[in-house]
């Protein structure tokens, strides 16, 4: 179903609109009103991309992964192209991607959402380190038995160095 919105719905939407508000405003007007969101969404996605850059690199400087400024970069990708793309419902969602508040509300709700899916559908991360004292157990009840293995003529002082 998204992908028959996505190049279906959306193309048609478009067009349906594009010719209403042509019909009502006249249509040099119109193609000047989706140049000028055009122009406008450009200004924005350079300043914004500029701005996710610098804050990116400091992260980076300061040690930290700057995973939010990734998805920033990601949604501002997407909001440029949006705006690239011809149409007001199309402009509409590109503002919102690029937008920096709104931006940040769509991505705290979409990490939640997909979080909520993971955690919710047995998805997730499982650390191997266990720290608690005995003998750790299996899905069985067993006991989980640590150790290292070597096979009969493997040399023990193979990886020492001389």
């Amino acid at each position: 179903m998204p992908i028959l919105l996505l190049f279906v719905i959306m193309p048609v939407l478009e067009m349906w609109l594009l010719i209403e508000v042509g019909s009502r405003i006249g249509a040099l007007v119109t193609i000047g009103l989706v140049l000028m969101t055009a122009m406008i969404g450009l200004a924005l996605l350079r300043q914004q991309g500029v701005s996710t850059l610098m804050r990116a690199n400091q992260r980076m400087q300061s040690g930290q992964l700057p995973a939010q400024e990734m998805v920033e970069g990601i949604f501002l990708a997407v909001g440029g192209a949006l705006l690239l793309t011809p149409g007001f419902v199309t402009d509409a969602i590109g503002f919102a991607c690029l937008i920096p508040g709104l931006r940040q509300v769509i991505i705290g709700r979409l990490l939640k959402r997909v979080i909520l899916r993971a955690t919710s559908g047995g998805a997730g991360f499982y650390s191997s380190t266990q720290f608690r004292q005995g003998p750790s157990r299996g899905n069985d009840g067993e006991d989980i038995i640590e150790g290292e293995y070597r096979q009969e003529g493997d040399n023990p002082n193979r990886d020492k160095l001389n």
